[in-house]
This record gives C-alpha cells, structure tokens and sequence, in this order.
C-alpha cells in the first residue's frame, strides 16, 4: 500500500511538471503568434509607405536606383531597416506583370524582416518571416480636380450640416498646414479623393463634432503638384459703363454682338423684381460688385448662355438670398439643349477674379445656382452659406473655402478643369 501511495504521488508530481510545461508552451505560442501579428501590422505601413514613395519616384522620371534608395528610407522610419546589423529588413520593388494592378505605372513593394520568437522558431520549418506587400499606382491614371484650394492655413472649413459633393473628381488642397481641412458639425466631404499638400493633417484632429469624410473618398497626404489650373490672359477692355441695374426696369446687359467684351463698373442682376438679359459674351467687372438678387418671381435672370466675367480690381461676386442664377459658360452645354456661344480662351470658365484680387466671393442662404462653368478666385475666399443649393458643373479654385449653415455645393469637372495624378496605394 506503502508503494502504491509513493508511486501515486510522484505520478501526480510528474502530472504537475507535465502540466506547467504545457501552459508555459501555450504561452509562448500565444506570445509568439500575438508577435507576428503585431510584426505584420508593421510591415504592412512599412509597404504601404515603401510603395507610395517608390511611386512618387516613378512618377517624376528618377532611376530606379532612386525608388529603391528612397523606399528603404521609408521603410527605415517605420521600424524596418534594410541596414540594421543585427536584424536586417529586406525591401523588394517590382512591377506587376498580372492581375489587377498590372503594367509600368505601378509599383509593388515588399518588406519582410525576421521576428524573435519563444517557441515557434525552436520547431523545425517554422517561419519566423512574414512578407508583406502593398502596391501603389505611379501615374497615368490622371483624378480631375473641381475643387482646388490654394490657401496657406486653414484652407477648407465646412460647419454647421454643410455638404461637400465632388463624386467623380477630386478636392485638392495646397495648404501645408496641420489644420488644412477642417470639417466640423455634421457637416460632409464627399468627393472620389482628397488630397493635400500637408504631410501634418489629420482626421482625429480635423474631423470632429459630427463632421465626416465619406469612406469613398481617396484620401492622398504629401502631393507635390499645385492644382492651380493655366490662368487665362486678362481680356482687353475700355470705356467701363456704370451700373446698368439696381433700378425697377428690365433691361438687356452685355455686348452688342455675340463673343463681343463690355465693361461695367458694377453689375446688379434682379433688383426689385426685375429679371434682366445677359447677352452672351465677355463682361468686365471693373471695380464693384457682380451682384445677382432675387428677381421676379425668385427668376435672376435670363439669357446668360455663353458668358464669361472676369472682375478685375477689388470687384467681388455676390449672390443674394433667394437668388435664382443660371449661366453657361462659354462653349457649354445649354439648360435646354444646345451649345453656347464659343468665347475661344474663355470657354469652360464662368468666373475669373483676377490673381490678386482678395475680394469675398459671397453665395447667401436659400440662393440656387446653377452654372455651367467655373470659378476662379486664386487669391480670395469663396464662401457658401445658409441653405445654399448650388450645382457648380466645372468646379471652383479660390485660396480658402468656407461652407456654413447647411449650405450644398454640388461640382463636376469639365475640360477646363485641372488634372493631378498623385501617387497612391491601390492594393
């Protein structure tokens, strides 16, 4: 009995050891297997950035010496140092030969470094090596940009439920800054991508309080190229006409023949009910205001079909409450079919506030807008506000955008709107 109870014990004894060294394998598994996943969560930004910057490389024409070089320094500042002594990384660029993203304007890195591993790397066979690939597009796939801000701060701010709406182009933000675009209070961006010059912004901090960026939207930090389209030459003009408007009769503005220039000093469109004509051609906006008001019957104007304003001075844009403007620039297609009369250099473009001219382009609440054309104002603010409902079909370019009280700016890209092709993962 003695013997059996000696023999029990030291069985359970054993059963103990036997035990402990099963956890503390199981252990070690757990540590190692939570290991390689958190090393693969690295190496997936390190090929992400890898992929980006050899990308950007391609992009501008360097050798591929210099996509190599600049992909391991990436890779460097996000912990995977092809140099490192003790635990090199590895980075491989290739182009992909097949599948999706296939051809010479992409670019596929793969980083992989070995990982310290407690019990896997003492079985035989057992990888302690994970690589991870990203690919991103070089060019060739060229995003048109409607939406182009070229301020050096706070560039885009929308509050208070207003929305962005830039479907099938892209936003494009120049600022440097941190705070570059600011959406705050319900307020959406939807756009197919935004970029921003800005290595510095970001979400967390920018995108708050109900403000949103929709899913959809590419969003590319670091670009290099300025969205600022080619500038038209300043029309020729003289002998500027005052203000044909502001009274409580109809009247017909314009050049006496179509694709013909007039200049005004200031132009009031739809003062005390009345609704007048705008004959199609180039209008020059002197000094003062541009001013559309409500009309009759909420009607701002008519006519406008092939038109081009270019405000000159400290000429500004403004745009009432309950305003009702329809244009068409030059070139474009007619609200009710047809083609506009053609103003050569002029086509594709509604607005031009000339560079240097930090006036306020205003479009008030419960305005509705529709312009076939663009607007340009590079160096002032245009701002959207109060219920606005505009739809904008050839995008906008000023140095800071502002969008407030609900206000809906809708814009497409036309052919007079700028491309920019921006390095950018897309597997």
């Amino acid at each position: 009995m003695r013997f059996l109870r000696e023999e029990r014990a030291q069985s359970l004894v054993a059963m103990a050891v036997f035990m402990a060294l099963v956890g503390v394998g199981f252990l070690a598994f757990a540590l190692d297997v939570g290991a390689l996943f958190r090393a693969k969560r690295l190496a997936q930004a390190a090929a992400d950035a890898a992929a980006v910057a050899a990308a950007k490389e391609v992009e501008s024409g360097n050798t591929t010496s210099n996509e190599q070089a600049i992909a391991n320094a990436v890779a460097k500042l996000n912990g995977f140092d092809t140099a490192d002594s003790s635990n090199p990384a590895t980075v491989s660029l290739t182009t992909p030969s097949s599948g999706t993203f296939a051809g010479s304007i992409y670019v596929r890195a793969t980083v992989s470094k070995s990982v310290p591993t407690l019990f896997l790397g003492a079985l035989p066979g057992s990888a302690t090596s994970i690589p991870v690939s990203a690919t991103a597009i070089a060019g060739g796939g060229t995003t048109p940009v409607c939406v182009c801000v070229e301020g050096s701060a706070q560039a885009i701010f929308m509050v208070n439920g207003s929305t962005l709406n830039a479907s099938n182009c892209g936003v494009v933000d120049d600022s440097p800054a941190s705070n570059a675009v600011t959406i705050e209070g319900s307020s959406t961006l939807n756009a197919s991508s935004l970029g921003t010059v800005s290595t510095t912004w970001n979400n967390s901090g920018n995108i708050n309080n109900g403000g949103s960026i929709s899913s959809s939207t590419n969003i590319v930090q670091g670009i290099t190229s300025s969205c600022k389209p080619t500038m038209p030459t300043a029309p020729s003009y003289s002998n500027c006409l005052s203000d044909p408007g502001g009274g409580s009769t109809n009247f017909v503005a314009g050049p006496s023949s179509p694709g013909g220039t007039v200049c005004y000093n200031g132009l009031t469109i739809g003062a005390n009910g009345t609704t007048p004509t705008l004959n199609p051609g180039i209008y020059v906006i002197a000094s003062g205001t541009l001013h559309f008001k409500s009309g009759n019957n909420t009607i701002s104007n008519l006519g406008g079909q092939g038109v081009f304003f270019y405000l000159t001075g400290s000429a500004a844009l403004t745009i009432d409450n309950g305003a009702n403007v329809n244009l068409v620039s030059g070139g474009g297609t007619e609200s009710g079919g047809g083609t506009a009369t053609s103003l050569g250099a002029y086509d594709g473009i509604l607005v031009y506030q000339a560079s240097g001219n930090t006036a306020q382009m205003n479009v008030a609440g419960g305005s509705s807008l529709y312009m076939n054309g663009a607007l340009y104002a590079p160096s002032g603010q245009m701002i959207f506000s109060n219920g606005t409902g505009s739809d904008i079909q050839g995008g906008i370019v000023c140095n800071q955008l502002i969008m407030t009280g609900g206000s809906v700016l809708n814009t497409n890209a036309n052919a007079s709107s700028s491309t920019i092709v921006s390095p950018r993962l897309v597997q």
